[in-house]
């Protein structure tokens, strides 16, 4: 399901169910000794979607173990994402020779619980979802907002190292082209020599679930889609 949203340097794996019997690694079995069933599930999924990804990306699957944070630890020379919810687990995955960061988020295509929306969403972008809801009742635009700004959050991560808020990021949506644009609202960290300020997304809403992704191109490479050069008002298209 992912790779209709993704660019084509980029390897996605996904799956819809766990498998019976899925394989580990030595240390990734120890990451999840003291888990319980459905975490168990959760990770080893994703870990076989992983190792799916390295085997198509021409390298010989390897252990993929937590960080301090809970963020995958890739083999040297690969960057990738990972994630999971009811009814999917999902990984995406590329060489650092061509990417710089990726970011990719799954969720329900359902409303958030009562209460999330004021503390994860900006009071600019609470207005452009309730304008979004009226055109286009269809979707869970505030799903669609939260997967965004925690794609934004592991994409964010490897490049700084440190926690940013769900208020640091300001994300508006184009529900046309399945696009999103997200500004940073503190400082960014410096990759190849220029200051990260934003990043640009895609999302897909299909099958109950929706999906968001970033993919930042290594130098050289196009961008997909474009970054805005600042926050420009939020609209509904």
């Amino acid at each position: 399901m992912i790779g209709s949203i993704l660019p084509d340097f980029v390897v996605g794996v996904d799956l819809l169910t766990d498998p019976p019997d899925p394989v580990l690694f030595p240390e990734e079995e120890r990451a999840i000794s003291r888990a319980d069933e459905r975490r168990r599930r959760e990770f080893s999924t994703a870990r076989v979607c992983a190792h799916d990804a390295l085997r198509r990306l021409g390298m010989r699957p390897g252990p993929v173990v937590p960080g301090v944070r809970g963020e995958p630890q890739w083999p040297p020379g690969v960057v990738g994402s990972i994630t999971h919810c009811a009814g999917y687990r999902g990984a995406v995955l590329g060489t650092s020779a061509k990417v710089t960061t990726i970011g990719i988020d799954a969720e329900p295509d359902e409303p958030l619980v009562p209460g999330v929306l004021e503390a994860v969403s900006l009071p600019e972008e609470r207005d452009s979802l309730h304008r979004l809801a009226a055109r286009h009742p269809r979707t869970a635009w505030d799903r669609v907002l939260f997967s965004a700004k925690e794609s934004v959050y592991k994409a964010w991560f490897p490049l700084a190292r440190r926690w940013i808020d769900f208020e640091d990021i300001m994300v508006n949506i184009d529900p046309r082209h399945g696009e999103f644009s997200a500004w940073l609202r503190v400082t960014g960290p410096r990759v190849h020599g220029r200051r990260i300020t934003a990043f640009s997304g895609r999302w897909t809403a299909e099958a109950g679930l929706i999906l968001t992704a970033i993919v930042v191109p290594a130098p050289g490479r196009a961008a997909q889609p474009r970054v805005p050069a600042a926050p420009r008002p939020f609209a509904v298209r």
